[in-house]
């Protein structure tokens, strides 16, 4: 399915040349920023500065026109005022360019006349020189395995999570919320106006890509809605689409207008669409990265009966009353542990202090020794009626009770939990007053491909958004 953009986004993601036009040697523009950000990355292609003053960057020759550069060039990145992106198109005409991106804004998105004419302007050169155009007003594309950065350098590991974006901002957000959360980003892209090059493209080029297993988009509008909704269609019935939809207040709707110049439907709209194509409806950032966080880590896992694992040392009863209801009001189940497993607990624990039942509080196993308490956790993980183990993790209460040496095993236990056994092992994290030592918590388990979250709540929301698609999956 769309393996033509295969070959035609080869140049866009895998160039072996870059002119970033709008480069100078003595003083700090976007053209500049780009051609550091590349060097500084290890691009393995050529990068050719263009700008008027010439000199020198990164110990690269700047070059004053475009058409003076003596190689071939497959990617044109422009940070130049828009009175000039005419001449510079008949310059990527006339290099053979394959694609150019234009980081350049003042288009439709602030005058909806002239910036719309120039648009109009800008798209038929193109068409006619057999260029294609990304943008304009946008940061472009992003593809760690080819060391290709966004703007501001950040590159991170090459993975499986695919991203469409309107946002420059929110593009670089998720690049760097998902370092952060170890998502692992193949490709991402900008598009900002898109008046040639628009999501449908790179939706469809990202569906086709070996190394995408999961896509993401914020979307702020769109020029051809149809096409957009038989694109997305068509890509989640063989990859989970996730889409953030902005946009979708009057407040939203004018903002859009002047940021990327798009026409916004109504939210109710946008829902009945999304839902119609199988796609997975998200309404935030935080949503958004913990949607692609959970498809990454578990894929087409499937499972709604949850087990809530509490109490790792005091009372845990309030927390895991509240869990309970997190996990049920999003759509999981809380079932009641098999008697066999009660039984075990009751013996392994004493009933005084604790609750055996799901949500399950093993407060007292901190007077027994972490011994005790790995052998309930891993009670209640074997428990037959159980998809799922999320375990509260409290760093306030846990590090004056169990130090930082008994924190790190009780991590290394639920890591080795993960690995032996093929339910899936979720901690919750909140943010607490032990924030550095919580950071350090979370940043080795999300390495070990256990799923970190801050609450219950957003953890309950990704995983029945995973089982969403799966039952999707099976009923289509």
């Amino acid at each position: 399915m769309f393996e033509e953009k295969l070959k035609e986004f080869e140049p866009i993601f895998y160039p072996k040349s870059v002119a970033i036009v709008g480069a100078s040697a003595t003083s700090i523009k976007a053209g500049s920023l780009w051609v550091w950000a590349l060097s500084s990355a290890g691009f393995p292609g050529l990068i050719y500065p263009v700008g008027s003053s010439g000199g020198r960057i990164a110990n690269l020759e700047i070059f004053p026109n475009l058409r003076l550069v003596p190689g071939e060039v497959d990617y044109v990145i422009v940070a130049i005022p828009r009175q000039s992106v005419l001449e510079i198109l008949d310059d990527c005409v006339t290099k053979h360019a394959k694609a150019v991106q234009f980081f350049t804004a003042g288009f439709s998105e602030m005058d909806a006349q002239q910036g719309h004419k120039l648009e109009e302007q800008m798209l038929e050169k193109a068409r006619q020189g057999n260029v294609r155009i990304i943008g304009p007003n946008c940061i472009g594309v992003y593809c760690p395995e080819h060391k290709i950065p966004f703007l501001m350098g950040i590159l991170g590991e090459s993975g499986s999570v695919g991203f469409v974006s309107q946002s420059g901002g929110i593009a670089t957000k998720l690049v760097t919320t998902g370092i952060a959360r170890h998502i692992n980003y193949s490709k991402g892209v900008s598009f900002g106006n898109g008046i040639d090059l628009d999501a449908s493209d790179f939706l469809q080029y990202l569906a086709a890509d070996s190394k995408t297993k999961v896509i993401g988009a914020y979307l702020e509008g769109t020029r051809d809605g149809a096409r957009l909704f038989n694109t997305m269609k068509e890509v989640a019935k063989v990859k989970p689409l996730v889409v953030w939809k902005g946009g979708r207040t009057e407040a939203g709707a004018q903002a859009a207008m002047s940021h990327t110049g798009s026409l916004a439907s109504s939210a109710a709209i946008w829902s009945a669409m999304l839902k119609q194509a199988g796609a997975i409806e998200v309404h935030s950032l935080e949503e958004l990265t913990d949607t692609l966080l959970i498809f990454q880590q578990l894929n087409h896992w499937q499972g709604t009966s949850t087990a809530i694992i509490g109490g790792l040392a005091d009372g845990g009863g309030g927390n895991s009353v509240s869990a309970g209801d997190a996990c049920m009001e999003n759509g999981l189940r809380v079932p009641p542990l098999s008697l066999e497993t009660k039984q075990e607990l009751s013996e392994l624990l004493g009933e005084v202090g604790s609750i055996l039942r799901n949500p399950v509080d093993v407060s007292q196993a901190q007077f027994r020794g972490l011994a005790t308490l790995f052998q309930a956790i891993d009670l209640v993980a074997r428990d037959t009626v159980i998809d799922i183990v999320l375990i509260q993790e409290d760093m306030d209460i846990l590090l004056p009770i169990y130090s930082q040496k008994g924190l790190e095993e009780i991590n290394e236990f639920f890591i080795e939990l993960g690995s032996r056994q093929n339910k899936p092992i979720i901690v919750i994290l909140p943010p607490g007053s032990a924030e550095p030592e919580r950071l350090q918590i979370e940043q080795k388990l999300l390495a070990a491909s256990i799923p970190v979250f801050c609450s219950m709540e957003r953890a309950a929301k990704a995983i029945y958004k995973l089982n969403q698609y799966s039952c999707w999956q099976e009923a289509k």
